[in-house]
């Protein structure tokens, strides 16, 4: 059994797969770190914000964060949050992503955390254990990646021109906006954010406004303020949210 306690003290551990749990009050933050391992970082109750030199990531309840070792990054909570987490050694998920991003959990693996946590750390001998681990890498590898991600270029200037959108996210904004703040022609700029963001800025600008939006929904706000905070009408921030999500503000909340 793992509560309450802090990776590092058992990632040197020969259990390809260890699970930890841990409470963190409302506030909370994780200053910058790294773990050896990779992790999947789950939550039961409150938000996650996980940012690194390459982004920014929410995870809302129920939904998990994969972070690949060596990746140094904070972590924010918003709310109570009650963790389960597994850190797995590189060669036990070969062909899981080198980046961090947010995905959606089965009922299956968010069982097998719960449990996994409470079974014995040295499980050489203990078959059932040995199968719960077994069957939490096997479901890992299915889950789908949700646009809960704001990735960083690496060109220092429109980096930062990335980080303080972030900071004040809008609905607003063309491409000939940014590309004139840049000093580039708008193809020059289309090709550079494309290139170093793997997406168009409207995209990055919507998955912006998402990141931004859903900590203060899950918080209780309503839609109609979050939405014109964001410089869209309530109407139009509903269609952007369950196109992107699969389902409306107040449905994703209920849910």
């Amino acid at each position: 059994m793992v509560r309450n306690a802090r990776a590092a003290s058992y990632e040197a551990g020969p259990e390809p797969v260890i699970a930890i749990g841990n409470l963190y009050p409302s506030g909370h933050v994780h200053p910058p770190h790294q773990h050896r391992r990779a992790q999947l970082l789950h939550s039961t109750t409150g938000t996650m914000i996980v940012g690194s030199e390459h982004g920014a990531w929410v995870v809302p309840p129920l939904c998990a964060v994969w972070i690949p070792g060596g990746v140094r990054h904070d972590i924010r909570m918003v709310g109570d949050v009650n963790t389960h987490s597994v850190y797995i050694e590189p060669d036990a998920l070969p062909a899981m992503s080198d980046r961090c991003r947010v995905v959606g959990m089965t009922p299956l693996l968010r069982s097998l955390l719960v449990t996994a946590i409470d079974l014995p750390l040295a499980y050489d001998a203990d078959a059932r254990t040995e199968h719960v681990m077994a069957l939490i890498l096997q479901e890992i590898a299915t889950l789908a990646e949700l646009p809960l991600n704001v990735p960083f270029p690496a060109d220092v200037k429109l980096a930062e021109k990335c980080r303080r959108f972030l900071a004040e996210p809008t609905a607003h904004g063309t491409i000939d906006d940014w590309a004139a703040a840049l000093h580039m022609s708008r193809r020059s700029f289309t090709r550079l954010f494309r290139r170093q963001t793997g997406l168009s800025l409207s995209a990055w600008r919507q998955q912006a406004c998402l990141v931004a939006a859903l900590p203060r929904l899950l918080d209780g706000e309503s839609v109609t303020s979050v939405a014109l905070d964001l410089d869209y009408t309530p109407a139009s921030f509903t269609d952007m949210f369950t196109r992107l999500l699969g389902a409306s503000p107040r449905d994703y909340v209920k849910g």
